[in-house]
């Protein structure tokens, strides 16, 4: 059986005037793709304005859009040829409906460029152009129209498309195509114009006829946002539009941001039909086998493959509204994939002047279509990839909680960076800790304090801290360290890194901001654990110095013993144990290959491969705790 032709999704852009709705109104009626009844209702429409047969017609369906001339909101046709499918989104060029061009390109794979032959490259033809790129639209075929208006000459075609090809040169435009036009007469649109013999090059439906798009999808990332639940009886399932990637029956999948995991027992397509997989982006309901408090807003995916998850994020945006303008500490709901939260503007990094691409850091507000960089913070984590891996969990918009209209377009690019000095004060501050400096606590929370001192306590507690490379050895120390403990009757329990980012850090990413927080959580965790009598046995990666001397630092101040040992094992030695297989995989951000580690400058101890067996530096460390090195608490 023959597989149905793929269907291409294609956005016009381009300055009012340039001709998009005549084009796309060329296309359908030489393709022969319009009905006979839309046809005579085009047909005594022009006659009624006393013009031949306008084309432009056919799209332009709104009463103002007819008594204008002009394109108000994106207008979608379908149309198909024996090769393929199409889905036209016309949008309109005029520069205060840029957010319409936004919303037809936003799912795009070709966006169609046009360009008036006799006016050039104009502004709203480079802001198009730039939207395009921001938006990951894969595919881009310039279109030079109106050669009719220039004698079709061949000088200013090529002068054109120097000027275009120039100005791309600075985009992220992998694939793009220059063709010459006359949407009027049809020249190059569907058939090869006699004007133009110098033009070598295919018309432009055969292009998009052409045009390869099957390997723009992200089947390599699973991403399964779940938009609601199914309860029927015994059955219980999740209904969702795939993301990205690929998923099969008996597939392994984590819930997030709550880290549990489970797998697939059954996928179903709509209307009942059992599938053995289903790929990014088909709508299926996903039946787990284990019963999992999984909602909507949740997110599955593969235990080995997760996206980031952070309430700190970095974005571009295009602002929409007219009435209202975009400044730090603006409040909004965000919507991404199927969760909505609330957000506030951390900082506004720079403004973009779309036409030379020129940064401005000293802007303090985006107005009316224009585009920036933001940092935002929501209020509850986001699971999100890169706009630019994929456009399904990387897109979102913002909406103001008032007037609920949307206001704002935005491309995720990844986690936020720390916040500067300059705007921290922007920043909400987080919960309160005595571990961080950076954290501050509300005058009106108060430390209650325990009725049980800790002489009256049976256990002395404290704190092993373990830093060192991933697959250093730090956990096999540490196991050991706890079951020595314990059998010597001393209360005793291991924090690992891993597993506390199941639960506790479940929400938090590998940026430096997320490991700093990561750090401070689990400093607060054994400094109650080692308040209660226990030894907190941590083992954790934890970087950076400065994180590591500020939990030093709150155990101090609370009277504590803090132990740090060091384990102090090559990078390669590492690379080759690799129980993990982050090293075999090339885990981005891997700590100590392409992300930096701050070893301890003064550590309590170092233990080395040289040093013998887990078992052997447990018994070293476990001595520490019998005979404290001097300057820590007895």
């Amino acid at each position: 059986m023959s597989r149905a032709p793929r269907t291409l999704r294609i956005a016009t852009a381009g300055s009012v005037d340039d001709g998009k709705s005549t084009l796309v109104g060329r296309l359908l009626y030489d393709s022969k793709s319009t009905f006979t009844d839309q046809l005579a209702a085009v047909e005594q429409a022009s006659r009624d304005r006393g013009e031949e047969l306008n084309l432009a017609l056919l799209t332009d369906g709104l009463r103002a859009e007819r008594e204008q001339g002009i394109t108000i909101d994106v207008a979608y046709r379908y149309f198909a040829t024996p090769k393929r499918s199409f889905v036209v989104a016309d949008t309109p060029g005029h520069v205060q409906y840029t957010r319409n061009m936004v919303t037809g390109a936003s799912n795009a794979d070709l966006a169609l460029i046009l360009v008036d032959a006799e006016k050039g490259l104009t502004e709203q033809s480079r802001r198009h152009a730039f939207l395009a790129s921001l938006l990951g639209v894969p595919h881009v075929v310039l279109c030079v129209n109106k050669m009719d208006l220039v004698g079709f000459s061949a000088e200013r075609f090529d002068e054109i498309s120097a000027d275009f090809e120039r100005f791309a040169a600075r985009l992220d435009v992998h694939d793009l195509s220059v063709i010459p036009v006359a949407a009027l007469h049809g020249d190059n649109v569907v058939h090869r114009s006699v004007n133009m013999p110098w033009y070598e090059g295919l018309p432009l439906l055969h292009h998009l006829e052409q045009v390869h798009v099957a390997s723009d999808r992200n089947l390599i990332d699973v991403r399964f946002p779940v938009q609601y639940v199914i309860r029927s009886g015994d059955f219980r399932g999740y209904s969702g539009t795939l993301g990205g990637g690929v998923m099969r029956a008996g597939d392994e999948v984590v819930a997030l941001p709550s880290g549990f995991a489970t797998t697939v027992r059954a996928i179903w397509a709509p209307g009942g039909i059992r599938l053995e997989e289903a790929f990014a982006p088909q709508a299926v309901t996903l039946e787990l086998a284990d019963d999992l408090d999984v909602g909507r807003g949740d997110l599955l995916c593969r235990p080995g493959n997760r996206p980031h998850v952070g309430s700190d994020l970095d974005a571009m945006l295009c602002w929409f509204a007219e009435r209202s303008a975009l400044t730090v500490g603006g409040r909004y709901v965000l919507r991404h994939t199927t969760l909505q939260t609330r957000a506030q503007v951390s900082a506004l990094e720079y403004r973009l002047d779309v036409n030379t691409l020129h940064r401005d850091p000293a802007a303090t507000d985006l107005r009316l279509n224009q585009i920036g960089r933001v940092r935002l913070h929501t209020q509850q984590p986001l699971a999100f990839d890169p706009y630019r891996r994929n456009r399904a969990t990387g897109g979102f918009i913002l909406v103001d909680e008032v007037t609920n209209e949307t206001v704002a377009a935005g491309m995720l690019t990844g986690p936020a960076a720390p916040p500067l000095p300059a705007s921290s004060a922007a920043v909400p501050a987080r919960s309160p800790s005595v571990t961080s400096p950076t954290v501050t606590t509300s005058p009106a929370v108060t430390w209650h304090a325990s009725g049980v001192t800790r002489a009256e306590r049976e256990s002395r507690g404290a704190t092993v801290w373990l830093t060192g490379l991933p697959a250093s050895g730090k956990s096999s120390v540490a196991v050991e360290l706890e079951r020595r403990l314990v059998a010597a009757g001393r209360p005793a329990y291991l924090l690992d890194g891993d597993n506390l980012r199941h639960g506790l850090c479940a929400d938090l990413g590998f940026t430096p901001a997320d490991r700093a927080e990561n750090v401070r959580r689990v400093g607060e965790v054994a400094r109650l654990f080692a308040d209660a009598g226990t030894v907190a046995v941590v083992s954790l990666v934890s970087p950076y110095r400065a994180d590591r001397d500020a939990v030093r630092a709150g155990h101090r101040a609370a009277g504590l013993p803090f132990v740090e040992v060091f384990v102090d094992t090559p990078v390669d030695v590492c690379a080759a144990r690799d129980p993990k297989g982050l090293y075999a995989r090339g885990e981005p951000g891997l700590t100590g290959v392409d992300a930096p580690y701050e070893p301890p400058e003064s550590p309590d101890l170092v233990l080395r491969p040289s040093d013998g067996d887990p078992t052997t530096m447990a018994a070293l460390v476990a001595a520490l705790l019998v005979t404290p090195p001097s300057g820590l608490p007895e």
